[in-house]
């Protein structure tokens, strides 16, 4: 009896010692902690992807701030002209169901595009702030002058005695005719007409104005003409380039243009506070001619929606952006932490508890949204430094808190800080992000190797 009581006795302390020896095993081996870390790593992609899903939403409630102004004040606009319109009357043979012939008239129109075109804009933007979203709209003054040459009747095919015209039109196309801040005069040789905005059927462009001329008496096309545009509009400020040689000059006060379309300037300058730009463009690359004979516009559609030239005005600091930069370097930041303070362990032989690691992600994960709510509010720089400062403090002190050593969490806190301004820093580079980051990440990885090649793995 007593015998048995000793074997149990015995039994239940060997059973003891292997469990204590379990326990010691997980806490100390490199592989199970590692194992943890890369599944806690995982995990925390999810509220990672809920970061990222804030900042689109955020970034969507911008683009619908800056839709809003647009319909209130006046969207991205778009000159297009002038063009010479001329109506005349073309017949045709139509055969009914017995076999008889008619002759019926049709109306024609023949499109004339200028000879030369100059181009001359001024554009004043500014900020306009709804809540915490900014907009940046614009007032420009736009001065047109040019000639049209003669039409070539014979070369079109149309008879001159069918010409309508005293039925001619002159249209020229503004995206958004709210931003028009008055009614347009043309100088046409010789007589000053006014501009109203064009009901007629012909779709020669989705928002136009128009003249009508008499041209019954001079029954020519060689006109000279010049007129201002004073308009207001937002984001972005284009011209299509329909003349046989066009010139295009584009100035403004604003430091961060972005000059995009069909066309980039020929020349530009851009200082703190201006910018100025060129374009000479050729007839050659145009959907066509100089003149030619259709039923509607349908060309001109396609020449306005597709070969135009001009600027962007950029926000200063797209803080949505930047923010959105960031947090695609959330998991990296976050691994590369949980690597150091990994290294840390099993180099002061101090164990840290696989929640305190949930706590620790979970902090670098809020440094986030931290980031995006503060950049609404002073911009990004001055929110990626309050959000570094506050997350490198909460993480180094908790750090202290568990390894009761100020040396490891100011270790800590130092790599913490390195790998935010490495990011930082990658974020403002542009062409050289990519490079700068490869070189960065390939030390960062040899840093690694090097610290682990110093780490005893005895326990692994």
């Amino acid at each position: 009896m007593l015998c048995d009581a000793k074997y149990f006795l015995n039994n239940k302390m060997e059973n003891q010692k292997e469990k204590n020896g379990l326990l010691t095993w997980l806490k100390q081996s490199a592989t199970v902690k590692l194992a943890m870390v890369g599944f806690l790593s995982l995990l925390l992609l999810i509220p990672s992807s809920w970061v990222i899903d804030l900042i689109s939403e955020r970034q969507g409630r911008q683009r619908e701030v800056i839709k809003e102004i647009a319909q209130s004040w006046s969207g991205i606009q778009n000159v297009v002209g002038p063009v010479l319109v001329i109506p005349y009357t073309a017949f045709q043979q139509i055969k009914d169901d017995k076999g008889n012939i008619t002759v019926e008239g049709i109306k024609q129109y023949i499109f004339l595009m200028p000879d030369r075109l100059d181009v001359n804009a001024d554009a004043v933007p500014q900020l306009m702030h709804r809540g915490i979203f900014d907009a940046v709209v614009y007032n420009a003054k736009v001065a047109v002058k040019g000639n049209f040459e003669e039409l070539d009747l014979k070369k079109l095919g149309v008879e001159p005695q069918y010409v309508l015209w005293d039925k001619a039109q002159l249209l020229v196309s503004v995206s958004d005719v709210k931003g028009l801040k008055e009614i347009p005069k043309i100088n046409l040789g010789d007589t000053i007409v006014a501009m109203e905005p064009s009901f007629s059927d012909l779709s020669a462009f989705k928002s136009s104005l128009s003249s009508t001329l008499d041209l019954g008496q001079k029954k020519h096309t060689q006109l000279s003409f010049s007129f201002e545009l004073p308009l207001r509009g937002s984001e972005g400020l284009f011209l299509t380039p329909i003349g046989k040689h066009t010139h295009f000059t584009l100035a403004g006060k604003w430091k961060d243009p972005s000059f995009t379309g069909s066309y980039l300037p020929e020349t530009r300058s851009v200082s703190d506070a201006s910018f100025t730009s060129q374009w000479n463009i050729p007839h050659f690359n145009r959907p066509f001619p100089q003149q030619w004979v259709d039923k509607d516009g349908g060309r001109l559609l396609e020449a306005e929606s597709g070969h135009s030239c001009g600027v962007n005005f950029l926000l200063p600091v797209d803080q949505y952006q930047k923010t959105m930069r960031s947090a695609k370097y959330a998991m990296l930041i976050i691994l590369l932490t949980f690597v150091s303070l990994l290294f840390t362990e099993f180099i002061t032989k101090k164990f840290v508890n696989i929640v305190q690691y949930v706590l620790i992600g979970l902090a670098m994960v809020v440094y986030y949204t931290l980031l995006l709510s503060f950049s609404e509010q002073i911009g990004f720089t001055w929110a990626y430094i309050i959000a570094s400062l506050a997350t490198i403090g909460l993480v180094g002190a908790y750090i202290s808190s568990i390894l009761k050593s100020s040396r490891s969490s100011l270790l800590l806190a130092s790599i913490l800080s390195a790998f935010y301004l490495f990011i930082y820093v990658i974020i403002q580079l542009q062409e050289m992000a990519l490079l700068v980051g490869s070189v960065g990440l390939f030390i960062v990885i040899a840093s690694l190797m090097y610290v682990s090649s110093k780490i005893s793995w005895e326990n692994e």
